[in-house]
């Protein structure tokens, strides 16, 4: 790309900094130099591991005159606030999925970066996958005619990952809505080309103690004429990384032999406070080692997705894509990736350094919320929604 390098500033050391730092530490265009977090834990590590800056807040972050861009990966009801903050300060900004919890605030955010003249990405969502890429390439390439419809399923144990009390109630952001969702919907309108026109929906909450979705199916239609369907479950029972060679969705090899890890540990937390204290153990700072898994790994992915063109599927898998044609199956291999989430980097890295918008820019993560926003509330009234502003917040 260049030899230019981006000094990055980190708000919030969770887990979701965890899981996008081994990418963060090999990217060659990528120095963390600050990083912001209210755990005194986690700025001694931050400071010690990386030689940076510690903050306690964001907004001492954002004044940091070392910094030209800020990972937002805080909760995600401060994302708008911590956005807007950073862009204040000119910084460009790369910001954790869901985008924000209401049209409005993923609106506002859109319009802060736009008056600052910075650049926002929206990342990590899986549509930043290469096997999901290539598939899009294919799609557009119009060998196979046109898109027809598409088919997206995964079945996961991510309602029973240690969790917050927060992460449990929906209108603070729990549940698989805010959570899951994001990727599958970035995933299929990248495929069929953006807009969504229409949404229709049905949701599960079907754990007492886990009071928050954890499972949803919808019908998606295009303004091209295609459609998705998207079906989740985060319930630990099946999991659809058996469908995908056992590759996990990090692209690590997965040992099936542990079924039902993630109960058998939640089982042993016993309150709310213990499981609380679970998930601070898993932050950073908090004892658990991030992955330092080092050299080439296969591409990451998100359940079973299959794009059904006039004239073939395809089937995006951690090693390529799968091509079922009229007469012959084949498989468009790609190369195996020496970082995670490189192309998410590598997109926030070329806005800034090129000043060129990017995809995954304000609009963009906008109307992937609009779609998830959509599926609540055509759930809740039981029909067909609009995705956008006049869908009003969920």
């Amino acid at each position: 790309m260049t030899d230019r390098i981006l000094r990055l500033g980190v708000a919030g050391l969770g887990k979701a900094f965890m899981l996008m730092l081994p990418g963060l530490v090999r990217h060659p265009n990528i120095r963390l130099v600050a990083g912001a977090d209210p755990r005194p834990e986690a700025r001694a590590r931050f400071a010690s591991d990386f030689g940076a800056s510690v903050y306690e807040t964001v907004d001492a972050l954002c004044a940091d005159s070392g910094v030209d861009a800020v990972y937002v990966a805080t909760p995600h009801q401060f994302h708008a606030e911590h956005v807007r903050i950073a862009a204040a300060h000119g910084k460009h900004v790369l910001v954790e999925k869901p985008m924000a919890l209401t049209s409005a605030d993923c609106r506002a955010m859109a319009d802060d970066v736009r008056a600052a003249g910075v650049h926002m990405v929206i990342g990590h969502s899986h549509s930043f996958d290469a096997p999901i890429a290539q598939a899009a390439a294919l799609i557009q390439s119009g060998r196979f005619g046109p898109l027809q419809m598409i088919t997206a399923i995964n079945f996961t144990d991510f309602l029973y990952r240690p969790r917050r009390p927060e992460e449990l109630d929906t209108s603070l952001g729990g549940g698989v809505i805010y959570n899951q969702a994001p990727h599958h919907v970035d995933m299929v309108r990248l495929l069929a080309g953006g807009g969504a026109k229409s949404v229709r929906a049905l949701t599960g909450a079907w754990d007492p103690a886990r009071p928050t979705e954890g499972a949803y199916a919808a019908l998606l239609t295009f303004d091209n004429g295609a459609f998705a369907t998207l079906t989740y479950s985060g319930y630990a029972h099946f999991d659809s990384d058996e469908f995908m060679g056992w590759v996990a969705e990090s692209g690590l090899p997965k040992d099936p032999n542990r079924y039902a890890a993630a109960r058998v540990a939640l089982s042993g937390a016993g309150s709310v406070a213990a499981e609380a204290t679970l998930k601070e153990a898993g932050n950073y700072g908090g004892g658990q080692a991030p992955d330092v898994v080092t050299g080439p790994r296969l591409h990451q992915q998100f359940g079973v997705l299959i794009a059904s063109c006039a004239n073939a599927d395809l089937r995006p898998m951690p090693g390529g894509v799968f091509i079922y044609g009229d007469a012959a199956r084949s498989f468009d291999a790609l190369p195996n990736v020496e970082m995670p989430r490189k192309e998410v980097l590598d997109e926030l890295c070329h806005a800034v350094f090129y000043n060129t918008p990017p995809l995954h820019n304000g609009e963009w993560g906008l109307a992937t919320m609009e779609v998830c926003f959509a599926i609540l509330r055509s759930a809740r009234e039981g029909r067909d929604i609009a995705p956008g502003p006049e869908a009003g917040a969920p």
